[in-house]
């Protein structure tokens, strides 16, 4: 049969057309395949091709022969038109599901484009790590150390939040970006940290957002609860990883001697203004050792009980208090420890305080 599309060469008088392959001629059949995998929830696409073995060879023979013939797009175009005609759908640069086709051996791919959600995450327990955290021994795999679940915290923010929201899309996976993280042992309260979750291969687009947020809390049973749920996009990730927010800590602080409130008064008030911090040494093994400056804007006691104080501080993200209490071998300047030994026995992050940068989040 004679290809719908191709111009004839010349010489060449096989039954196959020569250029395409007959991928013209066999173009429904193909559509059908693709549909029949398009089991997603999609408002726009985009074809691609891939060029490789004969079909880049047939392309390099047009262009050498100078025969003004673009075989990929006329391909591609036909596809795009009876896809946009047959499912309703547009056509997009940015599009939700791309479908990759080879004309080689008329194979295709489809890549899912991720859903993000933005919200704010509150723990309110000790001993939930923000991420997955795979057991350093076994790497995930399972050993005695880790109990054989694979990993060093039995839950997570990103898997207890992750979970309903799978459901809900019935996707693959979902990937949890925060504003920075608390330690492990600390807690998130006030008015949470923000985050943006992306979902995974998601074959629902479009999940009531207030639903999602009642699943989750439900879910996660008063250890971690979300809030202020919208849909955000991939640039959204930067912007919230880069923001800059100010926190507020609220801090439990032992000290090796009697206190009293005056001294400990005077002490805060050294600490205000710039920061210089090394690498905190309990963190040397994961990340690199630079210094870096942070301020510290208020430093309140809440209470004080001689050897113990519950002290307030406001301060740039990134400021480590549990070092700045400590000294960290000296690795903090200037921190609490100067005139008497301190650490911080319980430490809590009550508030995020607005950034501009997520305000624009639509």
């Amino acid at each position: 049969m004679a290809c719908k599309k191709c111009p004839k060469i010349d010489g060449w008088g096989t039954e196959e057309c020569p250029l395409c392959g007959d991928v013209f001629n066999i173009i429904d059949q193909i559509l059908e395949k693709i549909l029949k995998a398009l089991d997603f929830e999609f408002d726009s696409f985009r074809v691609g091709l891939k060029s490789e073995g004969s079909f880049r060879a047939i392309q390099e023979f047009l262009e050498l022969r100078k025969i003004d013939y673009d075989l990929k797009s006329e391909i591609k175009n036909e596809i795009h038109s009876k896809l946009r005609k047959i499912t309703g759908k547009r056509i997009s640069t940015d599009p939700d599901v791309l479908v990759l086709f080879n004309p080689e051996d008329l194979s295709f791919e489809i890549t899912v484009k991720p859903v993000y959600v933005y919200g704010r995450y509150l723990k309110r327990v000790r001993n939930i790590s923000q991420t997955r955290w795979l057991c350093g021994k076994c790497k995930g795999l399972g050993c005695e150390i880790c109990n054989y679940t694979g990993k060093r915290y039995l839950n997570s923010v990103e898997e207890l939040i992750s979970t309903p929201t799978i459901e809900l899309f019935e996707a693959k996976d979902a990937v949890l970006h925060g504003s920075g993280r608390e330690d492990v042992d600390a807690r998130m309260l006030g008015s949470g940290r923000p985050f943006v979750l992306e979902i995974i291969e998601p074959r629902k687009r479009k999940v009531d957002l207030e639903e999602l947020e009642k699943c989750i809390n439900n879910f996660c049973k008063g250890k971690v609860a979300v809030k202020e749920l919208k849909y955000a996009s991939a640039k959204d990730i930067e912007r919230v990883k880069e923001s800059r927010f100010r926190k507020i800590y609220r801090a439990k602080i032992v000290f090796d001697r009697e206190v009293s409130k005056e001294e400990l008064e005077r002490a805060l008030v050294d600490l205000l203004g710039d920061i210089k911090q090394k690498t905190p040494e309990r963190v040397l093994h994961r990340r690199a050792d630079k210094l870096r400056v942070r301020r510290l804007y208020r430093a309140e006691i809440v209470a004080h009980f001689g050897k113990v104080a519950v002290v307030k501080f406001e301060a740039d993200a990134g400021l480590y208090i549990k070092e700045l209490v400590s000294g960290d071998s000296g690795r903090t300047e200037p921190n609490l420890s100067k005139n008497f030994k301190a650490y911080v026995e319980k430490l809590d992050v009550v508030d995020v305080l607005d950034s501009d940068d997520t305000k624009n989040i639509d």
